[in-house]
């Protein structure tokens, strides 16, 4: 297996030959890393010190891709200690396919600091995040002390029951931005969007910017671009309908209707959550 050291090199390498590559084609690319960009990347991402701890929340019928994009990033940072809670070891069903994922400790195993905190987002699975005391209590305690607070799509929902995006900016999946406010946030229709130390992604696959966005802020901006040239992170989609603006009103209000029931019940935890843990 490569070692650190071969892989900090290889990787320069080949951040260098794309730089000559967008130069030799004539490009301006919008920041192209030095030799010494990627040295002092690689050594303050191998400085000795304390380990970061980061916890992603678990829950049933979450959506996987909300937490495997940002997972693949952050298990990139080599000082941190990437914790998949959940309440018991049990793998955790997601909401397609008959998967699941198995969490690596529990929710009282979970150090008390944490440097980030983490939560995906789903349909079903959120309102029942939202409605169980024992998920918010947790969500809220490790919150209340994290360096980071973060989710992706509905987890900003589950941040906002436990009271932690009350005057915040933030964001969530296209279809239920419009609950934000019940979660106290102030609603922003953007892929990731940062307020001090909350950072919320939007829907599903914007997981992949958000996982860099928090990469960058836990590393480097460098050391971010390291992992998306590792992982070919170079999104290029044969359709353009990834966003309600991009896939038109007659998709959208589809769509919107299909997700109504879902969204009705987001709203009904919200105000039970509300009520339950009032201002």
């Amino acid at each position: 297996m490569m070692d650190r050291r071969r892989f900090a090199a290889s990787v320069a390498a080949a951040m260098a030959a794309v730089a000559a590559g967008e130069r030799a084609l004539g490009q301006e690319p919008g920041h192209v890393a030095t030799d010494a960009d990627v040295q002092a990347a690689m050594e303050l991402a191998m400085k000795p010190g304390p380990r970061l701890q980061v916890a992603m929340v678990m829950y049933p019928q979450m959506t996987g891709q909300d937490l495997i994009g940002p997972h693949n990033f952050l298990c990139g940072i080599m000082n941190a200690d990437v914790h998949l809670v959940w309440k018991t070891k049990e793998p955790v069903p997601l909401d397609r396919g008959g998967t699941a994922l198995l969490p690596t400790m529990t929710l009282a195993e979970c150090p008390k600091q944490v440097d980030v905190l983490f939560v995906p987002g789903g349909l079903q699975g959120t309102i029942a995040a939202i409605q169980d005391d024992a998920v918010v209590d947790f969500v809220a305690d490790r919150g209340s002390r994290a360096r980071w607070v973060t989710s992706v799509c509905t987890g900003s929902l589950v941040l906002g029951a436990a009271g932690l995006l009350k005057g915040y900016r933030a964001t969530s999946h296209w279809s239920t931005r419009d609950l934000l406010p019940l979660a106290g946030a102030i609603r922003v229709d953007e892929r990731v969007v940062e307020d001090r130390n909350r950072l919320t992604g939007a829907g599903v696959t914007s997981g992949m910017d958000f996982g860099l966005a928090l990469t960058a802020k836990l590393t480097s901006r460098t050391y971010a671009e390291m992992l998306q040239l590792v992982n070919e992170y170079d999104p290029q989609p044969p359709f353009a309908a990834g966003s309600p603006a991009k896939a038109g009103g007659p998709m959208t209000q589809h769509l919107q209707a299909m997700f109504a029931p879902g969204n009705a019940g987001l709203k009904t935890a919200l105000e039970g959550a509300r009520k339950r843990r009032p201002a």
